[in-house]
């Protein structure tokens, strides 16, 4: 993997083996591509652009919500999605293709064999939208992806909250390229918060107690049931939505919110009367009242609230409009 762009290419018959030597107008174009799943197999999306390798200006990009599917899945449907855009802007032109799968830059490459018929499909798919002969595969790290990273986070985001993705900046070629001044500018410029929360995923022991729980209370509180999956629920309101998950991948241990991370949801839940109300009702569903003595502001003289603790040991703050 360390040959570089300018000799990645040795093959000098590939383009004129189909008759079209010299009419590239690119020469050489970059595609990075990604894809992820949260769960593995869970909800799945890739990310997908082509860069210009000699400004680093992205011209085109690309992502996709997939369903429920593995990760490899996800990321050969990325590489299917940058072959076909490097494919649009210049069908002759060769391609250089950047991912952090060390298994499909392997197998692409013809080093390692694909032993699973859903993946010798989609590299069969790869290999009949542009000649192989004119694809190299370069492996690179995370860190150096973020790029086709953040559009198949935006896919999965989109896919799971129901919406189709759209480009942040549709029809305007971007580049991630800065000089050191421009970023230490960026840096020190005061902006305003944009970064409103998207989503929250919790991971849960008992599925089922958590939806006995928590599901009911994000219904109570306007969280509309969006998906479910064999270990998963999700529910979506206000722009933002809520997942609860349980499966192999979590850590058979008690849940303990004292611990380093995230200690507990606070929702705005409506006038002090609705708060109550909802606070009662949740008794009759897994939930118990914290800080009794000091009930209902525990929070402070001016801060109206609900705590709430569930068996498992999940805290909720309702919280009651400054006023209601």
């Amino acid at each position: 993997m360390s040959d570089s762009a300018g000799t990645l290419f040795d093959d000098a018959s590939a383009a004129a083996a189909d008759g079209r030597a010299g009419t590239s107008v690119h020469n050489l174009l970059i595609v990075e591509t990604d894809g992820g799943s949260r769960g593995n197999p869970g909800h799945a999306g890739y990310g997908a652009l082509v860069r210009d390798p000699k400004s680093g200006v992205i011209l085109k990009e690309k992502a996709g919500y997939v369903g429920i599917a593995s990760n490899n899945v996800a990321e050969y449907s990325g590489l299917l999605a940058g072959l076909e855009l490097a494919h649009e802007i210049d069908p002759d032109c060769r391609i250089l293709v950047k991912m952090d799968s060390k298994l499909i830059v392997e197998q692409m490459s013809g080093r390692w064999k694909i032993k699973h018929a859903d993946m010798q499909k989609l590299a069969g798919q790869a290999r009949r939208i542009v000649d192989p002969r004119r694809v190299r595969y370069e492996w690179i790290p995370r860190e150096k992806n973020k790029d086709a990273d953040r559009l198949s986070n935006e896919a999965m985001d989109a896919g799971m909250a129901g919406v189709a993705w759209k480009p942040k900046n549709s029809g305007e070629p971007k580049t991630t390229v800065q000089t050191g001044e421009e970023a230490a500018a960026v840096a020190d410029t005061p902006r305003e918060a944009t970064g409103t929360l998207n989503h929250v995923e919790i991971w849960v022991q008992d599925l089922d107690a958590a939806l006995a729980s928590m599901g009911w209370l994000f219904e109570r509180l306007g969280f509309v049931p969006k998906d479910t999956w064999k270990d998963g629920a999700s529910w979506a309101g206000n722009g933002t939505y809520l997942v609860l998950e349980a499966g192999p991948d979590v850590v058979p241990a008690p849940y303990d919110r004292r611990r380093q991370g995230v200690n507990h949801l606070a929702f705005n839940a409506g006038t002090r009367a609705e708060v109550d109300l909802l606070a009662r009702r949740a008794a009759s569903h897994g939930w118990s009242l914290m800080f009794r003595d000091k009930h209902p502001y525990a929070g402070g003289r001016k801060h109206y609230a609900a705590y709430l603790e569930n068996a498992e040991g999940f805290e909720v703050e309702l919280v009651a409009g400054p006023d209601a």
